[in-house]
């Protein structure tokens, strides 16, 4: 990416304000009177597994997380399905309610797109979406906002979508292991595989000076990877207490079934974001108020090394995550048929 793709982004405009980056979400762009187009894009799915419905709310959720990290609810959004011809009308009419029921949930416009079937598309990425709003420019938000001193804070924990999607395309297997009880609990994960919530609650409070200075939500790489992505962008390091960082039972025997590490592990959902460490437990407080568990996990610094901090007060270097986990263990699975 930073040797050929960033280097390489066709015609300069100055009224971008924040283009491609490590470990930025959006786009922003200056559209004049005191306002900001912010704009993002991820890829569309269908999982077999999860069926056609489920697919499409975790598909819209998925970009508008991008997005409700600038501050911003989503407001008009452009898709493209490049379908697999055997794909039916009918899967392809089921996976479209519920994509629309979610999108008119979120107060978001179909605004375009584009759909065909094509030889050579499979499941499980079946197209892309673009989603944007526009709102005031002292109001928005990017990852490269945070400030030295700020507390991190994460909510609800580590590996959600992991959790997620391994309970639902394995379910034989997982319940096997976890028993009933937690088995079932790990089957409602699916639902907290958003963080548009989260963003929107987090930044009522108050946003820069005034609130949330910053935010990323974790996807490959996990906890760990958003942590380093955030202090990357915005030119900072952190000291992290990794026992701080939330692995509920369910999580934690799903990810030792599949020998994941789950602070490096798909985890869509969890949100990190940043503060003034004396709004920090305000902030905690809205987040439970709204029923999202958050978590003190750290704070940033000057220094741009990330490192770990022991209850001694030894610290320890990390390096971010060369792979996420996840996916060869879901295709190990696959490849071995598990349910």
């Amino acid at each position: 990416m930073q040797d050929v793709v960033f280097k390489r982004l066709g015609a300069k405009r100055s009224d971008v304000i924040a283009g491609p980056r490590f470990g930025v979400d959006n786009a922003v762009i200056r559209i004049g009177d005191g306002r900001v187009l912010i704009a993002t894009t991820d890829p569309l799915s269908y999982i077999p597994s999860l069926g056609p419905s489920e697919s499409a709310w975790l598909s819209v959720n998925l970009v508008a997380s991008d997005l409700a990290t600038s501050g911003f609810p989503p407001q008009y959004g452009i898709f493209d399905f490049n379908l697999p011809p055997r794909m039916p009308n009918r899967l392809f009419a089921n996976y479209w309610k519920s994509f629309h029921y979610e999108c008119k949930r979120l107060g978001l416009t179909i605004i375009g797109g584009h759909t065909g079937r094509y030889e050579g598309c499979d499941y499980t990425v079946i197209g892309a979406g673009v989603m944007y709003a526009i709102g005031l420019e002292e109001r928005y938000l990017i990852s490269s906002m945070a400030q030295p001193g700020d507390d991190i804070i994460l909510t609800k924990g580590a590996a959600i979508e992991t959790t997620a999607v391994l309970a639902r395309t394995f379910p034989k297997a997982i319940r096997k292991v976890l028993g009933e009880n937690l088995f079932e609990k790990a089957r409602t994960y699916l639902h907290q595989v958003s963080t548009v919530k989260d963003c929107l609650t987090a930044t009522s409070m108050g946003v820069h000076e005034k609130g949330v200075t910053a935010m990323h939500d974790a996807t490959e790489g996990g906890v760990m990877a958003a942590v380093f992505e955030l202090a990357s962008a915005s030119n900072l390091g952190a000291e992290l207490d990794l026992d701080a960082v939330p692995i509920s039972p369910e999580t934690e025997g799903i990810c030792k079934l599949f020998r994941i590490n789950p602070l490096t592990s798909l985890s869509e959902g969890s949100l990190i974001m940043t503060c003034d460490p004396n709004k920090t437990r305000r902030m905690i407080g809205m987040l439970r108020m709204a029923s999202i568990t958050s978590s003190r996990i750290g704070r940033l610094t000057k220094v741009r090394d990330i490192c770990c901090v022991d209850p001694k007060g030894t610290k320890r270097r990390i390096h971010y995550p060369k792979f996420d986990p996840y996916w060869s263990a879901y295709w190990k699975a696959t490849t071995k048929r598990w349910k």
